[in-house]
C-alpha cells in the first residue's frame, strides 16, 4: 500500500471518544487522490506513484500539465505529488481515498506553517530585550552581532530579525481519532502545521514503522 495522500486542513474542533473523553482534533479533508503516473526502477530509477488532488478546470493548468493528465485519462487537478510505498496492484487512474487509514493509526503530517511576516528578535527568537525603563535607549534591539577586529565578520546562522513562519513543517506520530470515508474526512488528535484551507500531506508514521521493524 502507498505511504500517503494529500488533502486540505479544515480546522480544529472537539471529538468525544467511545470512552466519553473529550479530545481536541484537527479535521482534514483527505482525497480522493487519483493515480496519474507510476514510476518504476527500470524506467525512472526509483519507485513511486504520482497522485493528483483537487479537481480543477483544464483552463486552470498549463497545456503541458493538461497533456500529462490526458495521457493518464484522468481529470485535471490543482495538486500533483509523488508518494512511495508498495505499488503492487496499483493502476493509473485508480482513486485512493481516506479509508486507507483506520482509527488508532499513527501518521505524520507535513504542511506549511502560518506566515507571520517580518519579525524582530524578541518575537522570532524569544530574546529578553533591554530594560523597559525611561532613558534606557535599548528596548527591543538585537544588540551586538559580531566581533570587531577579529574575525571582522558576522558568523553564519546569527539570530537576527527576519521572515518568520511560512516553512515546511512535519509533525510526527499523530493518532487518528476517527475516519469518515463518506465525507473524506480524517480526524487527528491534536494540531497539525498550517492554516485552514492549507495543503497537507499525510504519511504513515515513520516511528511506527521503526517499532514494527
Amino acid at each position: 500500500m502507498i505511504d500517503g495522500l494529500m488533502g486540505y486542513k479544515l480546522g480544529m474542533t472537539q471529538f468525544f471518544s467511545e470512552e466519553g473523553k473529550l479530545i481536541p482534533v484537527t479535521v482534514l479533508q483527505i482525497g480522493p487522490c487519483k493515480v496519474v503516473q507510476i514510476k518504476t526502477l527500470e524506467k525512472e530509477g526509483y519507485q513511486a506513484a504520482q497522485l493528483s488532488f483537487d479537481d480543477v478546470a483544464e483552463r486552470r493548468v498549463t497545456k503541458a500539465i493538461a497533456g500529462h493528465f490526458k495521457k493518464a485519462a484522468v481529470g485535471t487537478a490543482r495538486r500533483l505529488k509523488e508518494f512511495k510505498g508498495d505499488l503492487a496492484g496499483m493502476n493509473v487512474g485508480e482513486a485512493l481515498t481516506v479509508d486507507m487509514f483506520k482509527k488508532g493509526d499513527r501518521v505524520d503530517v507535513t504542511g506549511v506553517s502560518r506566515g507571520k511576516g517580518f519579525q524582530g528578535v524578541m518575537k522570532r527568537h524569544h530574546f529578553r530585550g533591554g530594560p523597559a525603563t525611561h532613558g534606557s535607549m535599548f528596548h527591543r534591539a538585537p544588540g551586538s552581532i559580531g566581533a570587531s577586529s577579529f574575525p571582522s565578520r558576522v558568523f553564519k546562522n546569527q539570530r537576527m530579525p527576519g521572515h518568520m513562519g511560512s516553512k515546511t513543517i512535519t509533525t510526527q506520530d499523530i493518532m487518528v481519532a476517527d475516519v469518515r470515508p463518506d465525507q473524506n474526512l480524517l480526524l487527528l488528535k491534536g494540531s497539525v502545521p498550517g492554516a485552514p484551507k492549507g495543503l497537507v500531506s499525510i504519511y504513515r508514521s515513520v516511528k511506527e514503522k521503526v517499532k514494527k521493524a
